[in-house]
């Protein structure tokens, strides 16, 4: 039997540094998720359709299905737990929670993660920018009304000068 040749990665995850070894053809969604416990990565459609795996790449929303872990070596990768906890969480996780934005959370993390790279781009965008920001996520729950006012809400609250502007 021949053993399959794998290749050391090195990557910033939420600001830790992390190693292991992969296959060419790994994808950056497997890595996250089988190798190294980021399970808040979610697995949905394994083709780019659905944004469930959205992470941040060096701050721009990617679909990690699509991702090859050898493309993140070296690079900085932000997940859900990487932008807020349960003591203190991110404005826009308050936000999906207090405007009802989250449902049945699977979608949730890669919407807040595109909402995040959105927000950073353009820290208070119109609804039709929003719109195109998240447009690489789906949501079977919500009908994107409630996700849309939620990231609305936060770009309103960092252009009024809101307690979390800077994060």
């Amino acid at each position: 039997m021949r053993k399959t040749k794998t290749y050391p990665v090195r990557i910033k995850i939420n600001g830790e540094w992390r190693e292991t070894a992969v296959q060419a053809e790994e994808t950056l969604l497997h890595t996250l998720r089988e190798k190294l416990g980021h399970t808040e990565v979610k697995e949905g459609c394994g083709k780019g359709d659905c944004g469930a795996c959205t992470v941040l790449l060096n701050g721009k929303a990617v679909n990690a299905c699509l991702t090859l872990a050898l493309q993140a070596s070296g690079q900085e990768i932000t997940t859900l737990k990487g932008i807020g906890t349960p003591q203190n969480p991110h404005p826009l996780q308050e936000s999906f929670v207090k405007h009802g934005a989250i449902q049945c959370g699977f979608c949730t993390a890669g919407m807040i993660l595109a909402a995040k790279a959105l927000l950073d781009k353009t820290p208070r965008p119109s609804r039709e920018e929003i719109r195109e920001g998240i447009s690489g996520n789906l949501c079977r729950c919500t009908g994107y009304q409630k996700i849309i006012k939620a990231i609305e809400a936060v770009g309103n609250q960092r252009s009024a000068g809101g307690k979390n502007k800077s994060r």
